[in-house]
């Protein structure tokens, strides 16, 4: 999910805990042999997506293990039909297709995009147009695997909704019996990989804010190195991500969508002008330069943690699917709009593009210097969101091991300033942004968007609902070995290039 305000939906353990106590049969017990099935359905109610500045990140909660089926006959249908999920969803404050699909494209819409012009120079003008809406189609079908496997599995343990880290874990849980052992450690995977991907957005992060910042200052002032600047954000970087409320930072999200909106349309109007002949850049790049167009690209491409927490939280869920449906529109769009970034922003600028287009920009001009400063502020201001889903999967760890509440709250504001200062030391080890951003995508980003999904549907409908003749096996493991070579190729390239920046 790199993006400015991410939209993955985040519970905290025990509110989860709270939440799927109905689901336990307890619910009901405890409020007496007198409640009845409407009073026990609004026991079930559902955070609203909308209003409630928690649920903009994925829930990475490990508090799956009172998921089980249920035999009661009240689950499934009054007439004996099989269980439908979204049936049994009761939410207070439903989102419509409206709202789900403005969520999608901020939540796909981030730095990546920024980014892309980088990538197409390391695939050529034409290889990188195909590829990117080729990458488009491989990510939105594997988000479509994920909601089914999360619906047949819902089905069968008769709950409501499953986020990524359960739908993994139940999935093994049910899978082949060899497989079932390791259950925990592919929740667990999942939930690393996590943090290191988001993790790596706020180094990402970091880099940008301070190379942008470095570009207008050294414009009208003096220019600094950007590890200087890197130094003066740490300060503000740690008092801003020592609020644990995100719905104090609900109005400094709501600025760094405003600002986001506007540098990006001021960037198309400097990209559009004047624009050279195709001739005039690459077609295609040397095989040795793909896998850094692929880090890059998958990177952009990383909105797969959001994708269930959107369709749980949906008034009409039987929308978000299907060829028409909320999730293959928003893709479209964020796909197109990425490949017009990534071709116009290469076309324009050249092999002389850099790792964040608006390093691009004519320094000249007062508008282009406004642009970077509106990106960095609105980077700056989208840490925090980021930051809150590494907190939130470690401090499930903090709770567990330390007993006394002013513990507990040591632990964690003290986990906060040396996550903080970590990213900042990799910030400053690591100023390259294209790479940077490279070595994310090909090392986490490949690994949730197409490795895990396809290996959740593997297990899940192994071996009787794979297709005629095993295609879906066929197509998984191909997709799966497509995800593989660009997780080891790409983080070779992107270490190598990092290590050595003038390597071609």
């Amino acid at each position: 999910m790199e993006d400015f305000t991410p939209l993955i939906n985040l519970q905290g353990s025990r509110k989860m805990k709270n939440e799927r106590e109905p689901l336990l049969g307890n619910a009901a017990d405890s409020n007496g042999p007198g409640t009845d099935a409407a009073e026990h359905q609004q026991l079930l109610a559902r955070p609203d997506l909308r209003s409630s500045p928690e649920n903009m990140i994925v829930d990475a909660s490990n508090d799956t293990d009172s998921l089980v089926a249920k035999e009661d006959p009240t689950y499934g249908s009054s007439s004996g039909e099989p269980y439908e999920p979204s049936m049994h969803r009761t939410l207070e404050h439903p989102t419509t297709n409206l709202d789900t699909m403005i969520h999608l494209l901020k939540g796909n819409i981030g730095t990546g995009i920024l980014a892309m012009p980088d990538a197409f120079k390391h695939a050529g003008l034409y290889v990188g147009l195909f590829g990117t809406l080729l990458m488009g189609a491989i990510c939105t079908h594997c988000m479509h695997m994920l909601v089914r496997c999360s619906h047949e599995l819902c089905r069968r343990l008769q709950v409501p909704s499953l986020n990524f880290a359960d739908v993994c874990q139940r999935s093994f849980e049910s899978g082949p019996i060899g497989l079932r052992r390791y259950s925990k450690l592919a929740t667990n995977l999942i939930n690393l990989f996590l943090v290191i991907t988001q993790l790596g957005f706020c180094c990402v992060y970091f880099v940008f804010v301070a190379a942008n910042l470095r570009e207008v200052v050294a414009h009208y002032f003096f220019d600094l190195p950007t590890r200087v600047y890197l130094l003066l954000l740490l300060i503000p970087m740690v008092l801003l991500n020592l609020v644990k409320n995100l719905k104090y930072l609900t109005p400094v999200s709501l600025v760094a969508a405003l600002l986001t909106v506007a540098g990006l349309t001021c960037t198309f109007y400097y990209m559009l002008q004047d624009l050279p002949n195709t001739h005039t850049v690459k077609p295609y790049a040397t095989w040795a330069q793909l896998p850094l167009y692929f880090g890059t690209a998958i990177y952009a491409f990383e909105g797969i943690g959001m994708v269930l927490p959107l369709e749980n939280n949906m008034k009409t869920p039987e929308d978000f699917g299907g060829w028409s449906g909320v999730l293959n529109t928003g893709m479209v769009i964020v796909t197109c709009l990425y490949t017009a970034v990534g071709f116009f922003g290469y076309l324009k600028y050249g092999d002389a593009v850099k790792g964040s287009i608006t390093l691009n920009l004519p320094g000249e001009e007062f508008i282009a210097q406004l642009v970077r400063i509106m990106m960095a502020l609105a980077i700056f201001f989208s840490y925090s969101l980021q930051f809150f889903v590494p907190m939130s999967v470690i401090s499930v760890h903090i709770r567990r091991k330390l007993h006394t509440e002013q513990s507990r709250l040591i632990g964690e504001y003290l986990t906060r300033v040396s996550l903080v200062v970590f990213t900042f030391i990799l910030a400053a080890m690591i100023p390259n942004l294209g790479a940077v951003i490279s070595l994310v995508g090909a090392v986490s980003s490949s690994t949730l968007a197409l490795i895990f999904p396809p290996l959740i549907e593997i297990v899940t409908f192994w071996p009787d609902k794979l297709g005629r003749h095993y295609w879906i096996l066929w197509k998984d493991v191909t997709i799966m070995v497509f995800g593989i070579l660009g997780f080891i190729f790409g983080t070779y390239t992107s270490v190598a290039q990092i290590l050595n920046p003038d390597i071609n």
